[in-house]
Formats: structure tokens, sequence, C-alpha cells
């Protein structure tokens, strides 16, 4: 990020992305979009008014609806469409976590454009999404993942890189998006990991991409509900004061699938070692509470993938 921390936090999403020439891409094309620039659904910062945001600048915003019940995901879907009317947008459902399938079930009904979907078997929700038009996003980190989606369905792939915030794979974008782009030439790949400015645009499409992912770039923008400290400190690149590049830190202790998050003393400890399974249990099913989720869809993956998806 090219601006100081405090004007990159105050920065609205229109004005990164006004300045920059329409670009023609195979995503672009596919979802009718102006820009080849995506807002991936990253939990609790990817709301309506950020996705709405995105989408009105001439991207694509993808909701999170990881911590939404069911009719949550209804109302903030319709909650875009009345933000930006017309617009293209998606939402994303990671398959593995509870109340995934209702959400994707929402979306289907809801006749959203773009399912970003993740961590699970996706057949029945790209034959949903086809039979209106909808078009679905396969995330993914390595070929034989995205070989998978695409049997499945997936219309394109978003190829996650080592690079990227939260979960990542173990090949950095530099390599998967040309792996990627030469082993699957006819398919659209939205690159992400690393990427924050046209720069990195412009070195994705050299690549093979179609477009990039930006989680980081818009979670520091006036529209993101990321607390101002947060944003400032995220985006002043500064060795005396602020983030740097090393100041990240990857591991799977964190929710036993390999992630990347801002390094900070408490990170640090909880990156550490892997939570006992009484703690998982305790997080858990307070999680649970929170989101207002029955007991009864949290047991069986407490019971057969404790160490994945519940550990903080």
């Amino acid at each position: 990020i090219q601006h100081t921390g405090q004007r990159a936090c105050k920065e609205r999403v229109y004005h990164i992305m006004s300045a920059a020439p329409a670009v023609r891409t195979r995503i672009t094309s596919m979802l009718g979009c102006r820009y080849p620039v995506i807002l991936p659904g990253m939990s609790w910062i990817s709301t309506p008014e950020l996705v709405a945001a995105v989408s009105n600048a001439g991207g694509v915003g993808i909701l999170a609806t990881g911590p939404l019940s069911a009719e949550e995901t209804r109302h903030a879907i319709r909650k875009v469409r009345e933000l930006a009317p017309g617009k293209p947008f998606g939402i994303g459902a990671t398959l593995l976590m509870p109340g995934a399938k209702e959400n994707a079930e929402v979306a289907l009904e809801e006749e959203v454009p773009l399912i970003n979907i993740s961590l699970g078997k996706a057949q029945w929700i790209a034959d949903g999404a086809h039979s209106y038009g909808g078009r679905i996003l396969a995330t993914v980190t390595n070929a034989k993942h995205a070989e998978a989606a695409l049997t499945a369905g997936a219309d394109a792939l978003m190829a996650t890189g080592h690079e990227a915030a939260a979960h990542g794979g173990d090949v950095t974008s530099l390599c998967l998006i040309p792996a990627l782009a030469s082993r699957f030439p006819h398919v659209p790949i939205v690159g992400a990991g690393g990427f924050a400015d046209g720069r990195g645009l412009s070195a994705a499409l050299t690549l093979g991409a179609d477009a990039v992912a930006m989680g980081s770039r818009f979670a520091v923008t006036h529209e993101s509900p990321l607390a101002s400290a947060i944003k400032e400190w995220v985006a002043e690149a500064s060795l005396t004061g602020g983030s740097t590049e090393s100041d990240t830190i990857y591991g799977k202790n964190f929710d036993g699938i390999p992630a990347r998050v801002l390094k900070s003393p408490a990170s640090l400890r909880l990156n550490a070692k892997p939570a006992s399974f009484p703690t998982v249990l305790y997080r858990a099913l307070e999680a649970a509470k929170e989101m207002n989720m029955p007991l009864w869809k949290v047991v069986p993956g407490l019971l057969t993938q404790w160490d994945k998806m519940y550990i903080v």
C-alpha cells in the first residue's frame, strides 16, 4: 500500500478504483464488472456496505456469510442489492463451517450472481446456480483441489497463495497462478494473496490470472468496519511504528487449518501450541451461542474434526 496509514484508512473504495483504467478479462466478461478486482468474503469485514461499495466502484464484492444465520444472510443479500442495484456481487460459502449449507441454499433462492465456495463438495450448488445463470468461484490452493472443483462445476478458480491473509496454501502466488493457468488454460483465475495495488494486478495478469482479490487492502478502506486503529497500523508500513511485510505469522494452531494472521502478543500466544479439547469445546459452544446456532450443528464437527475450525 503506497498511501500513509491515515490516508489509507480514510480513503473510500471509489477513490481507490475510479482512477484505474477499465481492463477486459475473462472475469470482467463473466461477471459483468468494469475492473478485474474482487473483494473476498472476510468474516465480520465484508459486510453489505463494503460489498456494495466495491461493486458500485466497478469491482465485485463478495459477502461474508460465515458469522451469519440463514435469515441474516438473506437480509444481507437484499441489503447489498438495495445499496448496489443491478451490480454484480457474490456470497462466500465455506462448506466445512456449520450453517454454510443453509446460507448457500439462501443464496440460490435469492439467485445471487456469484457464489464463492471452499472446503467442500459443491456440485449441488453449481447445479442450482447454473439454473439461473449464476457462477461458481472455487477457492483453491493447489492443482488437485482445482481439478476437483472444476469437476464439481466451478466456473472459475480463486488461486490463494501462501502470502494470503487467513487461509492460504503452501505455494506462493508467484508459483501457483502460472501453474494453474498452464494446467487449466480454459478456466478464468482470480489471484489472491499479496495483491494490494495496480502493480500487483499487473503482475497477476502477466502471470496468467484474470483478476485479483484484495482482502487486506479493502479491509483498511473507509467503508470497512475494521477498527480505525487497526486500519492505520496495517496501512502504515513503517519500521518505527505500524506494520511491515514481516509482521505476520503463519501456522495451523488457530483453527486447525494453516492461516496467516497479523503478528501480536495475542496471536503469538494462540499460535504457540494447539488448544486442548476442553478449550476447543468451550470456545465452540460459546461461538455457537453467540451466533444463535443450534448445538446439534456444532457437535458433529467437534466429534469428527475438533482440530479444525473450532480452536479460537
